[in-house]
């Protein structure tokens, strides 16, 4: 290691740049602008991230601190993607708290987002991985219509496919024959979408209900075209994240066509999502 000052320990250098370790989130600065990642030991909240963006490093890794209400402590990485910078978050219980240099030799990734996922950081992957990620690739600079993380999930026994996607706005002309499970509120302003793609079926959220359920308002009215749908508990699922859906929801809501094949309140929206797949 270079004999730095005591706020920013070099623990990697290559023509990249650099992994710097700290203990705090406030001891990043200009020296970091650019080439830099910054393992810092603070929580990833929207405060810290906020100092860490303004030098605009490579990447960052900082810890969840127990996630906590609203998402608090993690709640900079989106701050930091909305940026573009990459960013992950370690497991609180796999570090030593404030202490960078213990942050890259042990943590463990538990968050990650869209541009650190796109240099290839990935969940699971050890702090000195992931830096080592984050410094070796540059993240894509996507605009908002081209982020869909449209992702095949199965396939049905006549080639249908179940697929996610953030949005049903992000929809394609051969959904027609597949099952999409998105992550928008299943309201008024998502049945022209529905309309336009009309996909086999359909999972979507429920948007926390609202007022007399218009969170779920379009599903009755896509009867009409042969769609059947279901929503999810916007509390379970993260709004936003198709693959959430997918994996974390639970039914809220359901038409009379996704009743028909199975669908009920209370699923898993994996085993719903099968069930449409193989609707008659």
């Amino acid at each position: 290691m270079l004999d730095l000052p005591a706020e920013q320990v070099q623990m990697y250098a290559s023509p990249h740049g650099r992994i710097m370790a700290m203990d705090s989130a406030y001891y990043a600065d200009e020296r970091n602008r650019g080439t830099d990642v910054v393992v810092n030991a603070s929580y990833c909240g929207v405060l810290p991230a906020r100092f860490i963006a303004e030098h605009r490093p490579r990447g960052v890794v900082s810890i969840d601190c127990g996630i906590g209400p609203e998402g608090a402590a993690i709640a900079g990485l989106w701050y930091l993607e909305a940026l573009n910078i990459p960013a992950a978050t370690a497991d609180a219980m796999t570090v030593f708290l404030s202490d960078g240099v213990d942050l890259y030799q042990c943590g463990i990734i538990s968050r990650v987002n869209r541009p650190a996922h796109d240099c290839g950081v990935r969940t699971g992957m050890t702090t000195r991985e992931a830096s080592l990620t984050m410094l070796q690739n540059v993240p894509e600079q996507p605009n908002a219509a081209e982020v869909t993380n449209r992702t095949v999930v199965d396939t049905g026994p006549d080639g249908r496919l179940i697929v996610c996607t953030d949005s049903i706005a992000f929809g394609m002309p051969e959904d027609r024959r597949n099952v999409l499970v998105t992550a928008g509120i299943t309201g008024k302003s998502a049945l022209p979408y529905m309309r336009q793609v009309l996909p086999f079926g359909m999972i979507c959220s429920d948007g926390g209900m609202g007022r007399e359920n218009s969170g779920v308002w379009a599903l009755q009215h896509i009867v009409a075209d042969n769609i059947a749908g279901a929503a999810v508990d916007a509390r379970g699922a993260r709004m936003g994240d198709g693959l959430s859906t997918y994996h974390e929801g639970i039914i809220s809501a359901a038409n009379s066509l996704a009743e028909a094949a199975g669908v009920r309140l209370g699923m898993p929206a994996k085993e719903a999502a099968h069930l449409l797949l193989n609707r008659r």
